[in-house]
């Protein structure tokens, strides 16, 4: 095993093998522990996009709710799924297949377009030029305003979807997407992700399609793989400590060290300072 993956896996806490089941009721009794800590919350919200991530983090937030409810017998808790597009999202029908899987108590539609736009125009009137991927950041930003809005307006707080293969690339908005309060996936890779949908049953063809973070006018749906120059089961593989090909060892270390000022946000389910 190289030096930089050894620190990197310690880092990150990836397992090399999990039982999907464990991880699951892991995730739950982390967000139970979390909503408890802090009794003046009575709500989690997540974006929903239909894909992989924002699925599994929304089922486990759903189920915590749920077993919250059952225990306190409060009903006040819930889980809100949060719908963002901007303008007209290409696999909406994902979107809404993810939030029937979650079942989620309350769903919301917030169209970003407006605000996302309105605020590159801002910007751009001071003589500073937008590019594509940077409107990009600002779509995922905006995303994250209107979820701490709601949050705000329903003693919530906002789960992430952060995970171990996003931590290592910095594949994500800082202060955007990686904005949050809680993060229940940190520590897991994508793989470990897909493996506990499947247990938990979910549709298939929402943890099987293709990755893609969809931010870019200019390249939409645009493969996260096809962005990072290497591919998702490398990653996993790194991080579960296999060898791999040293070229694409190398790719996935620079990105991990270029990306550092990304990292270690949102508490996760190993910090001690909230317990």
């Amino acid at each position: 095993m190289r030096k930089l993956q050894a620190e990197i896996i310690n880092t990150l806490k990836v397992k090399s093998e999990i039982d999907p089941k464990v991880e699951i009721r892991s995730s739950i009794d982390f967000l139970k522990e979390y909503l408890k800590k802090n009794s003046f919350l009575k709500t989690l919200v997540l974006g929903i996009s239909g894909g992989q991530d924002s699925t599994l983090a929304g089922k486990l937030s759903q189920m915590a709710i749920k077993e919250m409810r059952e225990e306190t017998n409060d009903d006040t808790y819930q889980f809100i799924a949060v719908r963002l597009p901007y303008g007209n999202q290409a696999d909406e029908k994902d979107a809404m297949d993810a939030i029937d899987f979650i079942d989620a108590d309350q769903v919301m539609r917030i169209n970003i377009k407006e605000a996302a736009d309105k605020m590159t125009t801002a910007v751009e009137e001071n003589n500073i030029k937008i590019s594509d991927f940077n409107k990009g950041n600002i779509k995922a930003r905006e995303r994250m305003i209107a979820q701490y809005a709601v949050a705000g307006a329903t003693s919530g707080a906002v789960v992430g979807t952060d995970h171990a293969a996003e931590a290592i690339t910095g594949f994500y908005t800082k202060y955007g997407d990686g904005g949050a309060d809680i993060t229940p996936l940190w520590r897991l890779d994508k793989r470990q992700g897909k493996m506990m949908l499947a247990y938990l049953n979910a549709p298939k063809h929402l943890y099987e399609k293709t990755p893609t973070a969809d931010l870019e006018d200019e390249r939409p749906a645009l493969p996260d793989e096809v962005a990072l120059g290497v591919t998702y089961d490398d990653i996993d593989d790194y991080l579960e400590g296999k060898d791999i090909d040293s070229h694409n060892a190398e790719i996935i270390e620079n990105w991990y060290q270029k990306t550092e000022h990304k990292r270690h946000m949102p508490i996760n389910i190993y910090d001690e300072f909230w317990k």
